[in-house]
């Protein structure tokens, strides 16, 4: 399990490391862009099973702490899913990682709706 650190007061939001290198390149994306966002996810029943959204922004530090050494293969699908849904109007939405072939549906009728 990895943290992302956000803010000055460093707020750690736990994500596995495979999702984390997935939110990271779609953030970093957005971010290199000066494009803000929101990013909300679901929380571990552990932290009361709400939700919690962050706004995202150039100027707000953002740090990524992986506990594995190695790097995880990128699934491409799963990085289209999260870029759309942090380009829609209500911000990034945290998706688990779909199964393969599964997000060729979801992006062939978001384009048709």
């Amino acid at each position: 399990m990895g943290k992302i650190l956000y803010g000055e007061a460093g707020t750690e939001i736990v994500f596995d490391d495979r999702d984390m290198a997935h939110l990271q390149l779609v953030i970093g994306a957005k971010l290199r862009r000066k494009e803000s966002f929101f990013f909300t996810w679901k929380e571990d029943a552990s932290t009361g099973e709400g939700r919690s959204s962050i706004w995202l922004d150039s100027a707000i530090p953002l740090y990524f702490k992986y506990y594995g050494s190695k790097a995880p293969t990128i699934n491409r699908e799963w990085l289209e899913l999260l870029t759309l849904s942090a380009n829609s109007a209500q911000g990034m939405q945290f998706i688990s990682e779909p199964a393969p072939g599964a997000a060729a549906e979801v992006v062939k009728g978001s384009k048709t709706a």
